[in-house]
């Protein structure tokens, strides 16, 4: 599970103006507490989008301070974007996961792409090509 904690504050305009200090490119806004929070998600999911395209690795949440909210990405998107950190660690370009998974291009762009509901078991072999095993638990 990947939770960002956010900076939420009440700008000139009586909106509520949403920050992610792990993720500086993420802002967003909403007339009150809980529009700006649904906002959040995805203003963070647009960012991921920029670390992807940038071939940057997503920073991981820092832990929230007592009482901070936090903006809590889905499973799949995590499963995404640790994939993705995977691939630049190890330095594997989309190129070369798809000549291991023996699929086109478009088909590993669909994997990294956080607004694509790709299939848990294309992401699973994803991993596997990676010498990695993706788990999942419930909490």
């Amino acid at each position: 599970m990947l939770s960002y904690p956010v900076k939420l504050e009440l700008d000139t305009n009586n909106t509520y103006l949403v920050t992610f200090p792990d993720i500086p490119e993420a802002v967003s806004v909403g007339d009150d507490e809980g529009e700006a929070l649904l906002n959040a998600l995805d203003a963070l999911e647009s960012a991921i989008e920029i670390y992807f395209d940038d071939k940057r690795e997503v920073p991981p949440p820092s832990k929230p301070k007592k009482g901070q909210p936090v903006v809590t990405l889905p499973a799949l998107v995590v499963s995404k974007v640790l994939l993705a950190n995977e691939m630049i660690r190890q330095g594997v370009r989309k190129s070369e996961l798809a000549r291991r998974l023996d699929v086109h291009m478009p088909q590993v762009d669909r994997l990294l792409d956080p607004r694509h509901s790709s299939r848990l078991d294309a992401i699973e072999a994803a991993f596997n090509k990676l010498g990695k095993r993706l788990e999942v638990s419930i909490s």
